[in-house]
């Protein structure tokens, strides 16, 4: 086969578009005292990382804690002091800190202190953005964001609590 035949029947190779998110950019999702900007969603990465940027204002509580089984999650601390729960564990992660969660493991967060608090979390793969989307929705739609709702949109995304709620 020449050069030429070999051109002419391949398939043309496109390669993914590379993405930019400026500052303000991306899309933003809003849950209770969070905000939390999607930088990356997974459609510009195959749906292997997702990315996001939170900004937990002064003594913020996190979600119950949790354990995802498909998903590693990682937490790089931006600014201020994010307290990470492992377990019976604490850690207050300050700025520069990273914490990666990997699958199985029971895991929370929140903001204890006076100070805002900014963190870019990554997610691999990107299962976990839509369950922000669908906690969003749920307020959206003016409904209270009880443990039991919180639950069965974890639950669409092979994640549990870590205790019984009760």
């Amino acid at each position: 086969m020449t050069m030429t035949e070999e051109t002419k029947s391949s398939e043309p190779q496109t390669r993914p578009a590379v993405s930019v998110v400026g500052p303000g950019g991306g899309e933003t999702i809003v849950l209770g005292t969070t905000r939390m900007r999607v930088l990356e969603d997974g459609s510009h990465t195959g749906h292997r990382l997702a990315i996001t940027e939170s900004v937990l204002a002064p003594h913020t509580q996190g979600p119950p804690q949790h354990r995802h089984a498909r998903h590693d999650e990682g937490f790089y601390v931006l600014s201020g002091t994010v307290r990470f729960t492992v377990g019976d564990e604490d850690h207050d992660a300050t700025a520069g800190t990273l914490v990666m969660v990997p699958p199985g493991t029971p895991h929370t967060f929140a903001n204890p202190t006076d100070q805002p608090a900014v963190m870019l979390s990554t997610f691999t793969p990107d299962l976990y953005v839509q369950y922000f989307r669908d906690l969003q929705e749920v307020l959206a739609d003016g409904r209270p964001l009880t443990p039991g709702a919180n639950i069965d949109a974890m639950n669409r995304y092979a994640t549990e609590p870590a205790t019984e709620l009760g």
